[in-house]
């Protein structure tokens, strides 16, 4: 149906619905669901939805099988709007009653054959047979595309995906796409990762601490990298990554926030308790929150809504916080294969993105085994040990690409006013 109506209502292409299963009416109400309105595009003659009511119980095979009425019927319905666009939902209704396979694929490929001869772009659906990818086992043979929907469940989390088939005369994806259906419409994510042809920009963004800025060795971050903020509970990564956030907003940028596990009003709270105050940036809409629990979705399905949020949105700064709570999904392999593909897609956006990590000791992929270290352009390592009876916060750069950066370990001082880096701990070396 969003074939149909994207066509009718975006390029101006009408289309006519034939259906064997529901009536027009129950199609309405149906789609309404995704923001399509029907009967507005049947008024201004946009759209024909016909309806043959076919009952497999009434049907004797007798004599020579033709499709001769449902090719005048169908024949009658585009000339009368100007169609360009055709869907026959679904051919086991039609054919239900039939036993000669001979005779079935000789009358559709006549069907293709009077419709390519018509001019219309044709879909077909089709449910899936036993061991086949259509109950007769011949329809993908006769058609010159065929894709194929999927609707499963993992780790009792369901996701639905597409793949397809063959497509001839084109070089297509031969993976497997998730895709949402949502009050929009369809969506679909590719999910293999982009080829590494993006440019990389040499603008320079503050992270919206100047002393942080002042070790980088280029005050700040590249536009469009990737930086990796990982340590231990209350290192504070999500201190750093709100004033990130905060410092886009003064520039006029937006920002999205990813939060996994915490709240939007905890972490707004949170931040203000520092001096990062994130309100007047959402009442501007210069900063959104996408916050779900990891568990909520399957992995790809988060990576096709982040996909999706991103599209709408547009932002230009993304903060993830934080990408250890992904494991909760399962293996580690397919955390580390979606946040992959996550870096390519916001490389190619151009999206500065910075990712906060919970680890147990100094190095995240020793602790979680994610292995994305290497993947990112800037990491930041950030420790809260205790030392002489007191607990003291240290920030060093493991890496930073690009950049002459400092090889010190800085104290990392917290208050009402924000983050401040302080000068290197000077190494005391015993005799």
């Amino acid at each position: 149906m969003e074939f149909l109506v994207r066509g009718a209502r975006d390029l101006e292409e009408p289309g006519v619905f034939l259906s064997f299963e529901e009536s027009p009416a129950e199609l309405a109400e149906n789609v309404a669901s995704i923001g399509f309105d029907l009967q507005a595009l049947v008024r201004r003659k946009k759209l024909r939805i016909d309806h043959v009511r076919v009952v497999r119980s009434e049907i004797a095979e007798t004599g020579d099988f033709d499709l001769e009425g449902l090719f005048i019927r169908l024949g009658h319905a585009i000339d009368e709007i100007g169609a360009k666009r055709v869907v026959l939902d679904t051919l086991e209704a039609l054919f239900g009653g039939f036993a000669d396979v001979a005779i079935l694929r000789a009358e559709l490929r006549r069907l293709f054959d009077w419709l390519k001869e018509r001019g219309v772009t044709t879909v077909l659906t089709g449910e899936r047979g036993e061991g086949t990818l259509t109950r007769h086992g011949f329809e993908e043979y006769v058609s010159d595309c065929v894709i194929l929907l999927d609707h499963r469940v993992v780790g009792q989390l369901s996701a639905r995906r597409l793949r397809i088939i063959k497509y001839r005369g084109s070089f297509h994806g031969t993976d497997e796409y998730p895709f949402l259906i949502r009050e929009n419409g369809i969506s679909v994510a590719p999910i293999t990762s982009i080829t590494l042809n993006h440019n990389a920009s040499t603008e320079i963004v503050s992270s919206g601490v100047p002393s942080l800025d002042g070790t980088l060795g280029a005050n700040g971050f590249y536009r469009g990298s990737t930086i990796l903020l990982s340590g231990t509970a209350g290192t504070g990564k999500s201190s750093i990554a709100g004033h990130f956030v905060a410092e886009a907003g003064r520039r006029g940028e937006r920002s999205l926030y990813v939060a996994l596990e915490e709240s939007q009003s905890a972490i707004t709270r949170n931040l203000k308790s520092i001096g990062v105050r994130l309100s007047p940036l959402l009442s501007q809409d210069l900063v959104r929150f996408h916050v779900t629990r990891p568990t909520e979705h399957s992995l790809e399905m988060h990576l096709a809504l982040l996909h999706e949020t991103v599209r709408d949105y547009m932002p230009r700064v993304i903060v993830v916080d934080s990408i250890t709570s992904l494991l909760a999904m399962g293996d580690q392999r397919e955390v580390t294969s979606m946040l992959i593909r996550l870096i390519d897609f916001l490389k190619m956006n151009d999206i500065t993105v910075v990712m906060t990590a919970l680890v147990t000791g100094g190095y995240l992929d020793a602790t979680t085994g994610m292995h994305i270290s290497s993947l990112v352009d800037t990491w930041l390592s950030l420790t809260n040990d205790e030392h002489t009876g007191a607990r003291r916060r240290t920030i060093s750069v493991v890496k930073a690409r690009g950049m002459r950066h400092s090889n010190q370990v800085h104290e990392l001082d917290m208050s009402n006013k924000g983050v401040e880096v302080s000068q290197p701990i000077t190494a005391r070396i015993r005799p």
